[in-house]
C-alpha cells in the first residue's frame, strides 16, 4: 500500500489466512455513489479532519518534497520525544529511522532518531500481517496532536465499525487508484465494518499465517455499504484504524498494514492492537489502554 523504493511482500485472504500473492499498491478506494454525489473526496477528508484523529500524520521518503509515502500515528511524548507508531513493512528489514521524515499536525518537518520493530515481523505479510508494526522515535515532542489517543485493549473488535486514516493516494470502487483522483495532498478516511478478526496463533509458527489482524471488504451498497465505505491504499500504510470504545471515545485498534487490490470486492487488513498490548507497553511507556 505504498508507492516508494521500498518493497515490501504482500497477502491475498484465502480460506481464513494470508496467501503469499504479490500485489501493487492499492489506494484509499470508496464507492462510486458517494465520489459522485460528494463531487469527489470532501467528505472523506471532513472525516479525516475530525480533531480526534489529529495524530495520524504524513510520512516523506524524499525529505519533504513529496508526502504521503507512509503514514503513522503519533502515540505520546516521553522524555520530550514523540513515539510515531506505523507499519514496519514501510522501511527495509535493515531500515533506519531517518529513512523518512515526519510533518507535525502543525507543518513542523521533524527527524527519526530510533526506530523498533516488532520482533516477529518478518517482512513477509503473507505470514505476519498481525505483526507489521514498528515504533518511531523523533528529535522532539509533538504537542499540537491533541490528548494522546486511547489503544484499544478489547475482543470485541468482529462486527464493529472503523475509521481507517491515512495520507494515501484515492480511487474509487470500479476503477481503482488511478492519478486523477488524488489532486490534493491530505489525508483522507474511510468507514467499514470489521468482517475477520484472526487471532494471535501460538506457538508461533515457523511458516503460514501467525495471526493477530483484522479485516474488511470493499463492497458496494446494494451488498451492505455504508456511504462513507472504503479501504485502504497507497500510502495509508502505517496509518490507524479506530474503533469506539464502550464509554463513547475512540480508541486505535489496528495499524494500516496489507491489502489484495483496489476495486470492489477487495479486502484491507490491519495489525491488532490488542494482541500486542505487552510489546506496546514495553515499547512506549504511559500508554492507556481502553476497551
Amino acid at each position: 500500500m505504498i508507492l516508494t523504493r521500498r518493497r515490501f511482500a504482500a497477502g491475498t485472504l484465502a480460506a481464513g489466512t494470508l496467501a503469499a500473492t504479490p500485489r501493487s499498491a492499492g489506494a484509499v478506494i470508496i464507492l462510486d455513489s458517494t465520489w459522485r454525489a460528494e463531487g469527489g473526496f470532501r467528505a472523506h477528508l471532513a472525516l479525516a479532519d475530525q480533531p480526534q484523529f489529529a495524530s495520524v500524520i504524513a510520512l516523506s521518503s524524499d525529505d519533504g518534497q513529496v508526502w504521503g509515502s507512509g503514514s503513522g500515528t503519533w502515540i505520546g511524548n516521553v522524555r520530550g520525544h514523540a513515539r510515531i507508531l506505523t507499519a514496519a513493512h514501510v522501511f527495509n528489514r535493515d531500515g533506519a529511522a531517518d529513512d523518512y521524515v515526519y510533518r507535525a499536525p502543525d507543518g513542523t518537518v521533524m527527524q527519526g532518531t530510533d526506530l523498533v520493530f516488532h520482533p516477529l515481523y518478518n517482512w513477509n505479510n503473507a505470514e505476519r500481517t498481525g505483526y507489521d508494526l514498528a515504533i518511531v522515535q523523533l528529535d522532539g515532542p509533538i504537542d499540537d496532536a491533541g490528548p494522546r489517543p486511547a489503544l484499544y485493549g478489547g475482543t470485541r473488535e468482529k462486527g464493529q465499525r472503523i475509521v481507517m486514516v491515512g495520507w494515501g493516494s484515492r480511487g474509487i470502487g470500479s476503477v481503482g487508484q488511478k492519478p486523477r483522483y488524488y489532486v490534493e495532498v491530505d489525508k483522507a478516511a474511510a468507514t467499514n465494518k470489521i468482517d475477520e478478526v484472526m487471532d494471535v496463533v501460538r506457538p508461533v509458527p515457523k511458516t503460514g499465517d501467525a495471526g493477530n489482524w483484522l479485516g474488511v471488504t470493499l463492497r458496494r451498497e446494494s451488498e451492505g455499504a455504508e456511504r462513507l465505505d472504503g479501504i485502504l491504499g497507497s500510502g495509508d500504510s502505517g496509518g490507524s484504524a479506530w474503533i469506539r470504545t464502550e464509554g463513547g471515545g475512540w480508541a486505535v485498534c489496528g495499524v494500516n498494514a496489507n491489502g489484495d487490490g483496489d476495486t470492489y470486492g477487495s479486502q484491507s487488513w490491519f495489525a491488532r492492537v490488542s494482541g500486542v498490548r505487552d510489546w506496546l507497553n514495553a515499547t512506549v511507556p504511559g500508554l492507556r489502554f481502553v476497551s
